[in-house]
């Protein structure tokens, strides 16, 4: 509880009063006391008459496991036992930093006399680990308006924020993929893969050179030899969890993002028959995950990256990517999640995925700010302005010189904003699978 602007009013007007008072000459005591008693009686009528911070219940409930980047729902009931709530009640909830409350304040306006108010408060979910929603906060005018009253409750909430996949438990991955695995796209696959499917029946139009000769000799009529994509391909998976990666785009950290596109590329290769690796990576190589079969892989992939921990230190390019390289037994998708400043902090991973490409396939997904392309087209031609957007463009030149150098080593990349890295992804996933690159 805390004195309030009209009441520190009155307290300043009868300070002045009471030197004014004590300046004349005349003996006003006792009228200095009545005055003064007088206050003091209204301060204690108003508390009396006030609600009693005693007599509200509080009631909360959540889910405790969230999506990252995803807003999680708290339910609040508050009530009071002894008449009605205040006429306005401002709510605040306190939480660690891995939880944004939005808004952070939530008045309730009580203009029918209840009882009880029911909240539903939505929780912003930062980042990744185990966020706690500690203290409710209250702030309410006591009846003459004298008092600010302010009650808290603890509380002892946590949520789980695990990467989002709701791409995956929503089907949104496996209807992406439909067209490779039962449409079009899968008949081409069948007619232009690698690996014996099945005899049939030679059809006038067929491709002669898929006769079977002998089986036609053996069978006294023309058969064909149908192919289709070849399966079990091995999928890594790398990401740089150092320092650049802990830059925040729209709600998410470019890490964040990189893992939720990482499970539902895992997702996606489980669907499309190939074994799914992981590989996390910053100053030093982190923990190697073999390839498995996606399904099976996904579980695993999916509680490593929710602990996965965000370094500050600088990535070791080299020290990386030559680690996994040298897991590769077999002719592998590589696919990297990094990022870079500039040309030359981006020379040695340019240099250690020519190396990769010799005996892989690389895919190079990088994450584009799109604040830095607003940055390069200034609304006004301010000075500071104009310096931020010629330091923007800089940038933009510099980074398109890497994607460039990169592409004309053979190496596949994939330049795009956040939002859609996912869906953009897994499109390129189906394109190399019907290609048959790997």
């Amino acid at each position: 509880m805390r004195p309030a602007p009209p009441l520190l009013f009155l307290v300043l007007a009868l300070a002045v009063l009471t030197f004014a008072l004590g300046l004349s000459q005349e003996n006003r005591v006792s009228l200095v006391a009545a005055l003064w008693g007088g206050l003091v009686a209204l301060c204690l009528i108003d508390l009396a008459l006030s609600h009693a911070a005693r007599n509200f219940a509080v009631s909360v409930d959540m889910e405790n496991t969230g999506f990252v980047g995803q807003n999680h729902l708290l339910h609040l009931a508050i009530e009071t036992s002894k008449g009605v709530l205040p006429k306005q009640l401002l709510l605040r909830l306190s939480t660690d930093k891995l939880l944004q409350p939005t808004p952070d304040t939530i008045a309730l306006e009580n203009d029918g006399g209840a009882a009880e108010a029911k909240v539903e408060w939505p929780l912003e979910l930062l980042k990744r680990g185990t966020g706690q929603v500690t203290r409710l906060s209250a702030k309410y005018s006591s009846r003459m308006g004298f008092f600010e009253i302010l009650p808290n409750w603890p509380l002892a909430l946590d949520v789980s924020i695990v990467p989002d996949v709701s791409p995956v438990s929503s089907g949104e991955i496996q209807t992406q993929m439909l067209p490779l695995l039962d449409g079009m796209k899968d008949m081409n696959l069948r007619g232009q893969g690698s690996e014996f499917h099945q005899l049939r029946e030679f059809q006038p139009g067929m491709d002669p050179r898929s006769i079977d000769w002998k089986r036609s000799a053996r069978l006294r009529e023309m058969v064909a030899r149908e192919t289709r994509a070849e399966r079990n391909h091995q999928i890594i998976i790398a990401v740089d969890s150092g320092h650049l990666m802990a830059e925040r785009v729209d709600r998410l950290s470019k890490l964040d993002t990189a893992i939720n596109a990482a499970l539902a590329l895992t997702w996606a290769g489980g669907l499309g028959g190939d074994n799914v690796g992981f590989f996390s990576f910053d100053a030093r190589p982190g923990r190697y995950f073999p390839p498995r079969p996606g399904r099976r892989a996904f579980g695993q992939i999916q509680t490593h990256s929710a602990e996965l921990e965000q370094s500050g230190a600088e990535t070791n390019h080299t020290l990386g990517l030559t680690h996994v390289n040298q897991r590769l037994s077999q002719r592998s998708l590589l696919v990297v999640f990094s990022d870079f400043v500039d040309t030359v902090t981006a020379e040695l991973l340019v240099e250690n995925l020519a190396v990769i490409q010799r005996h892989h396939l690389v895919l190079y997904v990088a994450l584009r700010d799109p604040a830095l392309k607003a940055l390069s087209h200034p609304p006004n031609a301010g000075i500071s302005h104009v310096a931020k957007a010629v330091s923007a463009q800089q940038l933009l030149r510099e980074r398109e010189s890497v994607i460039d150098r990169l592409r004309r080593l053979g190496i596949l990349c994939l330049d795009i904003e956040p939002k859609d890295v996912t869906t953009a992804l897994i499109s390129r996933y189906m394109d190399i699978k019907a290609r048959e690159m790997i």
